[in-house]
């Protein structure tokens, strides 16, 4: 067994941002948290248009890496994989929300429109 890596942060907010940092992690992680439970990659997919395949599995295994998404394998035929939230992805549900909340007022400010594809 690998053991991990070792980190060395500045500041707390630092290592919060190195796990959900990037254009996609953070909408990865809003989908699964706000979705009805477990979702397939096919899914996120349709949920995250923009993103290509090659960068939706890349990012979803960086989160597992992370502890912050269970893939779970089902034995069938053809295969089904899915993703949910962790317990310690759990955790982060208030702060999803509160930047979705901030984002909210931010773009209502800005008269600014979302694209909500769902």
């Amino acid at each position: 067994m690998e053991l991990p890596k070792t980190r060395t942060y500045n500041i707390p907010a630092e290592a919060t941002l190195e796990v959900l940092g990037g254009k996609w992690k953070l909408l990865i992680l809003c989908h699964l948290n706000c979705g009805p439970g477990p979702m397939r990659t096919n899914e996120l997919k349709k949920k995250i248009p923009e993103i290509t395949q090659k960068m939706l599995t890349q990012q979803l295994r960086e989160l597992e890496e992370d502890g912050i998404i269970i893939r779970t394998v089902y034995n069938q035929v053809p295969p089904k994989v899915v993703y949910e939230m962790s317990e310690l992805g759990k955790s982060l549900e208030s702060i999803l929300d509160q930047l979705g909340e901030w984002g909210e007022r931010y773009m209502n400010q800005r008269k600014w429109m979302i694209n909500c594809s769902e």
